[in-house]
């Protein structure tokens, strides 16, 4: 196989963003929160110091190799496999981008590190940033989000807040719900009344559909769903099952493209042909070829089976 890329990834299929051409730039599980529904199982680190993880160089020679492959996407997407804002040079990763391409830039963040002015500035360099919100106070914020010590929901509120005085862009909030944690109409009251105060663009309403790290995690059904979203309010919009345009594929698609995208998220076969624009025969092959060489395994979620990365 080929070398692997080390920090651009996709285009995957995002049910928010469309096709997602995703940039990683913090290691595997370095985070803020420790979220009982995260898709990349347990944390490794729990911090909230920024720092220099990933320099933009190589970054940007990744991703300028990607553009001129004529990679087709929606977004490039800043997040990955841990929290990007403790990234000290976010910043400048995101006006480096803007100089050699048109494609919008979004943040996906849990929106802890708002509360400081230096990531509000980096993060208001975006089009569109994607925050979490999953829970209305302090003990369910501990249930659900585990954070760091330092982290509590009032300072991740009022960091929202502030970051919608400051931001011209979209914000588009994500609140996820897990069965038995914060479904109850108490609670839901609770998160409706922090989102009247931070004013986002949009809500999205999504649940547990992929592995987790903790496996008494449930998914929220559908029904419950739109009941949860209509107590929030009309700019919220339950998260359904993604649907991308064809891809026109301008660059060979590898086992690599494949595994790459399994390290950062678990994808049914219906996820791997929706983001790599190919047939489910070829989708196969890949997944057989990397399979047998023992570099990803399956995981059954709510009758699907989801492939990701030993």
């Amino acid at each position: 196989m080929p070398e692997e890329q080390k920090y651009v990834y996709g285009p995957v299929p995002s049910r928010r963003l469309g096709r997602s051409l995703g940039i990683d730039i913090v290691p595997f599980k370095v985070c803020t929160l420790d979220c009982v529904y995260c898709q990349l199982g347990r944390i490794t680190r729990k911090t909230i110091e920024r720092s220099d993880y990933v320099p933009i160089e190589p970054v940007l020679a990744e991703l300028t190799q990607r553009l001129a492959d004529g990679v087709d996407a929606d977004f490039i997407t800043i997040g990955g496999s841990g929290e990007p804002t403790l990234n000290s040079h976010l910043g400048k990763l995101v006006k480096a981008i803007k100089e050699i391409t048109n494609i919008p830039v979004a943040i996906l963040t849990n929106g802890t590190l708002l509360y400081r002015q230096d990531v509000r500035a980096d993060c208001a360099k975006a089009e569109v940033v994607l925050p979490s919100l999953d829970a209305g106070d302090a003990q369910t914020f501990g249930k659900i989000n585990r954070p760091h010590r330092d982290i509590s929901i009032e300072k991740l509120a009022s960091g929202l807040c502030a970051f919608r005085e400051e931001f011209t862009g979209q914000i588009w909030l994500e609140v996820f719900v897990v069965e038995g944690l914060n479904t109850d109409i108490d609670q839901i009251t609770k998160i409706k009344g922090l989102i009247e105060r931070i004013r986002p663009d949009k809500i999205h309403l999504n649940t547990a559909v992929r592995p987790t790290a903790d496996a008494h995690v449930r998914k929220v059904k559908a029904e419950k769903l739109q009941v949860i979203a209509g107590h929030l309010g009309t700019s919220c919009e339950v998260v359904a099952d993604f649907s991308v345009r064809p891809q026109t594929r301008h660059f060979k698609t590898t086992a690599e493209d494949l595994l790459s995208m399994l390290k950062r998220r678990p994808c049914s076969l219906k996820d791997v042909c929706a983001a790599l624009g190919i047939g489910r025969n070829e989708a196969i092959k890949y997944i057989t070829y990397l399979q047998r060489r023992g570099l990803i395994d399956s995981d059954e979620k709510n009758q699907t089976l989801f492939f990701k990365a030993n």
